[in-house]
């Protein structure tokens, strides 16, 4: 028995005979609450035009207006989700909802990019609340025989977010001023609070770590000093101070961090999950597909307004195939069936490698028009809905139960990352390859054409932005590819070692482990 369910016998995970008897419901309320998460994370992309000029941004500031979000939400989530755990999984949902419509109605009101930027930024501790506690309800009130199918529900929710957002962002441009994108949150957050007041069960585990405060820190201002380095990378040079001095803070406070999560006696991640195998490739599996799609988002969105010329409303329809079609094949149970019949490590497989292969479709064909867009994003679309939910379940396979929340936080922070991180390289060799054939100075791509001098000056910079966007592309195929290799074979090598026990190691570690020592104290207790 473990200790949520000694602990409260109400609790979702003790119902027995296929879970909780209205999981299907609450699973709606969740899907509902993680909604308006994932609106937020995509609808921002068709306004990038509106506030390079209304906000007079940069590209820097438009990568820091969607990377501030990610990096905050992805340094909290650990700890979100250990909160989750011990002080009940309703009430960090509701306090989530709460502090996002907040912060949604600051970003509306926003009068500059800064204050953007730190709305967004608040943004994302509501957003860590929600991303954790959503995904750990699931695996509560759901058994093993229907968790894949849950799993893969509550995943086309992420793929609904991408639809929806970009034509909800497109018709209120078309419609209203760009903070208008911001305030629709306000009215889901409502909704979403009251159905989960009304319908989702509390549950939490009595033994629940504490929150590892100095760890969230350390994470957030490593990751948000590497993605800096990133961003400013081609604009002062990969080898000049400015980035080099960002990139060693971030490279020590990741140190560090490692090295503090080793040794506090209740982590906010206990390092010693990365000896399992299963549990490693599907965390760089995670990382990578994110990486490809969110990334390929952001770029794909530029082109269609900035190259081929469409309005915001009509990029968001062009940009709904991809979002459909996972949607699509989550819905009719394609990605359960073929992981049943195939296995996690050639299901991700394949799903990575059907998106690399969408992306270099993007690249290579989308220049002609969007015809070869369109067949990119449908490959993508069938390869996402393939692997994510398979990664996702094998991330939350590889954890105890009791440890739902921080294996949600995990699962969390590892797409989190990767989005952050595929904005900012992507962006990085979009900016970088611009900057080289195009033999401008300028931010963005229409500040370059407001300086040119002529239509065919125009021609020529509109061209080198093309020329940067399919080169983007394809450092993200080669990634999310090579992603996927590296996942397969990690998979397949823990098939066939020895059987795995979830969670830490039984043996291995050694003495002196104050984690170990930890997590075998509450083992006790849980058996007590």
């Amino acid at each position: 028995m473990t200790a949520t369910t000694a602990e409260n016998p109400k609790d979702p995970a003790a119902v027995s005979g296929g879970g909780h008897p209205q999981r299907w419901l609450i699973l709606g309320v969740i899907c509902l609450a993680q909604l308006t998460v994932l609106l937020d994370n995509t609808v921002l992309n068709v306004a990038i035009p509106s506030l390079t000029r209304e906000l007079h941004a940069s590209t820097a500031d438009i990568q820091w207006m969607i990377n501030a979000y990610a990096l905050v939400q992805s340094g909290l989530l650990l700890t979100a989700g250990n909160a989750a755990d011990r002080y009940g999984r309703k009430r960090m949902l509701l306090t989530g909802l709460a502090l996002f419509g907040i912060g949604s109605l600051a970003a509306g009101l926003a009068q500059s990019s800064a204050q953007l930027i730190a709305a967004r930024a608040g943004m994302g501790v509501g957003g860590a609340l929600l991303m954790t506690t959503t995904l750990a309800v699931v695996v509560q009130i759901f058994d093993d025989a229907e968790r894949v199918k849950a799993i893969a529900i509550w995943s086309t929710v992420s793929s609904l977010g991408f639809a929806a957002g970009p034509l909800l962002g497109g018709f209120m441009l078309d419609h209203f001023w760009w903070g208008a994108i911001f305030l629709i949150n306000i009215p889901v957050a409502l909704l979403g609070l009251t159905a989960v007041a009304v319908l989702v069960p509390e549950s939490r585990h009595r033994q629940g770590d504490r929150p590892d405060l100095v760890g969230a820190v350390l994470s957030t201002i490593g990751m948000t000093a590497l993605v800096y380095a990133i961003i400013n990378g081609p604009e002062h040079g990969w080898l000049s101070g400015h980035v080099l001095v960002s990139a060693s803070i971030g490279l020590l406070a990741m140190g560090v961090f490692a090295h503090w999560e080793l040794r506090v006696p209740y982590p906010m991640l206990d390092l010693h999950f990365f000896r399992d195998q299963r549990f490693v490739g599907a965390v760089a599996g995670a990382i990578l597909v994110a990486f490809g799609m969110t990334g390929s988002l952001f770029l794909l969105t530029q082109h269609l307004q900035f190259v081929l010329g469409y309005d915001p409303l009509d990029a968001g329809l062009r940009t709904a195939p991809l979002a459909l079609t996972v949607v699509v094949l989550n819905l009719s149970g394609v990605g359960p069936r073929l992981l049943a019949k195939l296995g996690t490590p050639v299901t991700i497989a394949l799903g990575m490698a059907l998106v690399s292969g969408g992306l270099a479709s993007i690249a290579l064909l989308g220049s002609g028009g969007y015809a070869g867009m369109l067949l990119g994003l449908v490959v993508m679309g069938a390869g996402v809905s393939l692997s994510m939910p398979a990664m996702a379940n094998a991330i939350m396979s590889a954890i105890p139960p009791e440890k739902a929340g921080v294996g949600a936080g995990i699962n969390g922070t590892l797409a989190e990352f990767g989005n952050g991180l595929g904005v900012a390289v992507l962006g990085a060799v979009l900016n970088a390859r611009f900057a080289a054939l195009a033999s401008v100075a300028a931010a963005s791509l229409p500040a370059a054409l407001a300086a040119a001098d002529g239509p065919a000056e125009r021609a020529r910079i509109a061209d080198a932005f093309a020329a940067g966007l399919e080169t983007s592309q394809l450092v993200g195929a080669v990634a999310v590819l090579a992603g996927g290799l590296l996942a397969a074979l990690l998979l397949r090598r823990a098939e066939r070692g020895a059987p795995e026990r979830g969670g830490l190691p039984e043996e291995g570690v050694p003495d002196g482990s104050v984690s170990e020592r930890a997590a075998s104290e509450r083992a006790a207790s849980d058996r007590g």
